[in-house]
């Protein structure tokens, strides 16, 4: 199952500049380790060139005492780009000093993933081990992360206790309260700690100024809980209660005195009040969609002998043929959305044994029933295992893998699906008036077609396709929005084809386009941003007939 990341804020439906980001991303971190005085630091790769890369810090958490599960109160605010790998690095420390300098502490482990991972994870939250000491366990790491809301108004507010529970044997109790917003998975995220308030069971806590972005990410109406500690110097806090409430609810104390009772056995009738000051109101609502995403591979005669190093398609042992290169470059940063990296994968334009029927859709792993490959390198697999067992023949048709995936985007009207057809091809274009009728009547489906072009042919056929200067017509009808971006591979390798210059501009200029092309189709139809309970998607079933595999991501 794939994780569900909300969609980028789709308010004004503007159109999306390549260099701005998609959105920007709020990511909490929180570990299972053994007792540590501990601090986090996260890292993002810098890369300019291959042999230019360089990590460097991004941000620190603040540091917790002794404590088995540290849950950190610091996030981090990433600006996500949904066309780019965007590496990040996650290490955890024993402080051991005042020093800034990280020599100076004791390393206990790392994390290394994309934001990708994080947010295709499944409820948008990922939990791996840590690494770096040979032999040891050094625990487990848990990433969450979640579009941050155009929120801008904050709250001040202050609460206070009374008749609170006697937790220390030779005087009252230390107090502090912890506040979580809950997640749609069921699941709280910390997002605020106040002071220990020593030795009082009638305490009052420092008014504190938060934004309501962190308290509910702009949703008045999501459960707010906050718990109640004895604190402990040990970092054992001892649990007094706790009570669940809502921004809705909190702000009415800006007018009105409000109690909460907190939960517990031995005392029911603990009570808080507060007093609540709001600035600038402004709640955006957010939409979720699903992505599902296809391969399809041009098999036809016109790339030459697979046997023959002149092939597009030649497997040499040293190095990836163009389609493999152009189909990892791409594949990557799109497997990066989906935890269970599975794909369907599609071939084109071939002889299949064991009759030699020609087939402009057939699965490369050879199991119409299952099409599916395990992540990129399983495609990779399949691709090449499909070049020993079938013919390359032809013609070159675009247009069966086109209808195959629009039919399936003319199921879904609300814009909750959205669909992506990768083609790679060598540019010999046979049926160009069914493709083109076909490109028109899916300009009005929420969906978009990626062309890669690979191999030295001129490419024209693909470059009118693309639509950037004369939109696609057929039959005197013209395509409702472009939804073809095409670019040639031999643009992005070296003069030998063995090496990709830029792997990462290439995924970028591929990918661009996806967010704004998605944001044309929504307004076209008047589409308005909802916002979403916890949604789960199921995944299709495993047959040829419907070869597209949720893949949940953020546009």
């Amino acid at each position: 199952m794939s994780g569900l990341l909300n969609m980028a804020s789709l308010a004004d439906f503007e159109p999306l500049a390549a260099v701005i980001p998609a959105t920007k991303v709020e990511i909490t971190v929180s570990f299972f380790i053994y007792l540590y005085i501990c601090f986090c630091v996260v890292c993002v790769l810098y890369t300019q060139t291959v042999a230019n890369r360089e990590w460097r810090e991004f941000g620190r958490t603040e540091v917790i005492d002794n404590t088995l599960n540290p849950d950190f109160v610091h996030k981090f605010i990433l600006d996500y780009f949904f066309e780019e790998r965007q590496n990040l690095r996650f290490d955890l420390y024993d402080l051991d000093s005042k020093s800034e300098n990280l020599s100076k502490h004791d390393f206990l482990g790392q994390m290394c993933c994309t934001l990708g991972e994080v947010v295709g994870s499944q409820g948008s939250r990922m939990e791996r081990s840590l690494v770096g000491i040979p032999g040891k366990n050094c625990g487990t790491i848990i990433v969450k992360a979640e579009e941050l809301g155009n929120c801008r108004e904050s709250v001040l507010m202050q609460f206070c206790g009374n008749k609170l529970d006697k937790k220390d044997f030779f005087g009252k109790s230390d107090p502090f309260l912890v506040f979580y917003r809950s997640n749609k998975d069921g699941t709280f995220t910390i997002c605020h700690k106040t002071e220990v308030v020593k030795n009082t069971l009638d305490p009052v806590w420092q008014a504190f100024k938060i934004p309501v972005r962190a308290l509910c990410n702009g949703d008045y109406d999501r459960a707010i809980k906050i718990e109640v500690y004895d604190w402990d110097r040990d970092g054992g806090h001892d649990y007094i209660g706790e009570f669940s409430t809502s921004y809705r609810e909190l702000s009415k104390g800006h007018s009105q005195f409000t109690v909460w009772e907190v939960s517990h056995s031995h005392f029911p009738h603990v009570y808080f009040t507060h007093f609540c000051l709001k600035y600038h109101k402004h709640l955006l609502k957010i939409s979720y969609t699903q992505i599902n995403f296809t391969v399809a591979i041009d098999f036809t005669a016109s790339n030459g002998n697979p046997s023959q190093p002149t092939s597009l398609h030649y497997m040499s042992p040293y190095h990836l043929n163009a389609y493999a290169l152009a189909l990892r470059a791409v594949g990557e940063i799109i497997q990066d959305y989906d935890s269970d990296k599975l794909f369907p994968a599609l071939g084109f334009g071939a002889k299949l044994p064991p009759d030699g029927r020609i087939s402009h859709e057939f699965p490369l792993n050879g199991n119409p029933e299952n099409p599916y490959c395990s992540g990129i390198e399983g495609v990779l697999e399949a691709y090449y295992q499909s070049l020993k067992s079938v013919r390359l023949y032809g013609p070159t048709y675009f247009s069966p893998v086109i209808n195959h995936v629009a039919r399936y985007a003319s199921l879904v009207k609300d814009g909750s699906e959205y669909f992506i057809l990768l083609i790679i091809s060598d540019g010999v274009i046979s049926d160009m008036a069914q493709t083109k009728e076909s490109i028109v009547n899916a300009s009005s489906l929420p969906m978009s077609i990626i062309i890669v072009g690979v191999g030295p042919a001129e490419f024209d056929e693909m470059i009118e396709l693309d639509g950037d200067e004369v939109r696609i017509s057929s039959r005197g009808r013209f395509a409702e929005r472009d939804i073809v971006q095409f670019v040639p591979f031999r643009d992005y390798i070296d003069r030998r084809g063995n090496h990709i210059l830029s792997m990462a501009r290439l995924a970028k200029d591929v990918l661009a386009e996806i967010p704004d092309q998605f944001l044309q189709y929504v307004r076209s139809r008047g589409i308005k941003p909802q916002h979403s309970s916890h949604s789960s998607s199921s995944k299709p079933p495993p047959a040829l007939v419907h070869p597209v595999h949720p893949l949940q991501t953020q546009i």
